[in-house]
């Protein structure tokens, strides 16, 4: 099934976004190979030359590095990895708190709506 795409950013950038999170998240561990530019493509339903943007904005991050003819792989730096779960997790958190400013509710009534929805 084809990813979805928002028509806000850059299709690049949303790729590179969800193959971050999907490093974070551990679907593609430390010191892993990740799927070819062209497997990713076909997955995503996007050009190769699209999804070789994402991966080398990715790569420019530190969070892949390219074995040449071999393919990528997923750095086994730690500290490159928790500051990038760190980043995602805040800028996360700024949307939400961005939101919630929108409708007038306060950081701790989010707190509250947080705690109330992850316990159903």
């Amino acid at each position: 099934m084809a990813w979805q795409f928002n028509n806000r950013d850059a299709v690049f950038v949303q790729i590179a976004n969800k193959l971050r999170g999907d490093i974070v998240g551990g679907k593609y561990p430390s010191g892993s190979q990740i799927p070819s530019v062209r497997q990713l493509a076909f997955e995503a339903a996007v050009n190769p030359n699209t999804m070789q943007k994402a991966l080398a904005l990715l790569e420019e991050e530190g969070l892949l590095s390219s074995h040449g003819t071999v393919g990528r792989f997923v750095t086994s730096n730690a500290s490159i990895l928790s500051e990038a779960g760190d980043r995602m997790r805040r800028e996360t958190v700024r949307g939400w708190l961005s939101e919630a400013a929108m409708i007038g509710l306060s950081p701790d009534e989010m707190i509250k709506y947080i705690k109330e929805e992850s316990e159903k």
